[in-house]
């Protein structure tokens, strides 16, 4: 079968296309005919970080679907179609056929195509685990608090807000800079827009808001400072990048809560993987009764090593805002 990789760390423009083996099933295992795919950061990180073995196949959001199920499968049947993120530690997306868990699988949107269902689920498993997971809020809580997302217009800030909105109390407050990015996090359902390039804590005194909770999505480490000064006294602090050096102490007067966010945990450790079945239902609902819309904002026409490496430069450009997609690898 065709898919899309590459044999050592560097330049977008080194991935290719080539022959690879059909995927062997786990027994709890979908294979699964890819139609759609999204790129994400983490596949350019993982593209200059990490060199593969042998042939690297990046990707992890996809929608498609199952053509063959594992020996003690019980959720899904031939026939299928399904969206999912996918597990860091297994091939990836960009190939005609994927093999996939099926305790991280959520059912496809009915009412979007494979492509732009493929924009959804690593960033709405993202987003979805920070608010409830990380933050601990219940469904419902959060009146009279507020939130701060910060890079609010990229793909997980873009689902956040919304979901923040829809299914909790929460006034939510996002950071953008550009007049483009303004706009859409508003459309995304943000209270109030702060500029993450000026005197974030200066902004939000004028607001006379000081956040609860931060989601810190981007720049953790150039923003560390002005989110322990503004951040209201036991908030709690999310983040989902790899600030080096982090210095800690100054969060001791306020008695501030600091947590990871990493989506792939429950697949990498085999801990309650169906939670994240679970949410994909929840969103593809929502998705499909318009209490969600769809964050995609960038469509390739095909899939190939051109456009992948394209796509890739553009994530690396920091200006894509929401979900950058693609139909499959025809087989």
């Amino acid at each position: 079968m065709k898919a899309i990789g590459y044999t050592q760390t560097g330049p977008a423009t080194q991935l290719r296309e080539q022959d690879v083996a059909r995927p062997s099933l786990r027994p709890r295992d979908l294979l699964v005919a890819v139609k759609g795919i999204s790129v994400n950061p983490v596949d350019v990180k993982l593209r200059a970080a990490r060199a593969p073995e042998t042939f690297g196949i990046l990707g992890f959001d996809a929608a498609g679907v199952v053509v063959e199920t594992g020996a003690e499968v019980t959720g899904y049947a031939v026939g299928d179609e399904v969206f999912y993120a996918g597990d860091v530690t297994r091939d990836g997306t960009n190939a005609a056929l994927h093999a996939v868990d099926e305790r991280i699988v959520g059912r496809k949107p009915a009412s979007l195509d494979f492509a732009e269902a493929a924009g959804m689920p690593l960033t709405a498993i993202t987003a979805w685990e920070m608010l409830f997971d990380s933050f601990r809020l219940t469904e419902g809580a959060g009146a009279g608090q507020s939130l701060l997302v910060i890079g609010g217009a990229g793909g997980v800030g873009s689902i956040l807000i919304q979901l923040a909105k829809r299914l909790t109390g929460l006034t939510v407050i996002a950071t953008a800079s550009r007049p483009e990015t303004r706009d859409w996090v508003r459309q995304m359902g943000a209270d109030h827009v702060i500029d993450h390039r000026g005197d974030m804590a200066g902004q939000l005194r004028d607001l006379a808001l000081p956040p609860d909770y931060v989601a810190a999505l981007t720049a953790t480490g150039q923003h560390w400072p002005a989110i322990v000064e503004l951040i209201a006294p036991r908030g709690h602090i999310a983040l989902i990048d790899d600030p080096q050096g982090l210095d800690i102490a100054p969060a001791k007067p306020k008695a501030l809560t600091l947590s990871w966010e990493f989506m792939f945990t429950r697949s990498m450790f085999e801990t309650d993987m169906e939670a994240q079945r679970d949410l994909l239902n929840r969103v593809s609902e929502m998705l499909d009764t318009g209490v969600l819309i769809s964050t995609v904002t960038e469509r390739a026409e095909t899939l190939t090593a051109q456009t992948l490496a394209a796509a890739h430069e553009r994530q690396e450009s920091g200006r894509v805002i929401g979900k950058q997609v693609a139909p499959g690898l025809s087989a």
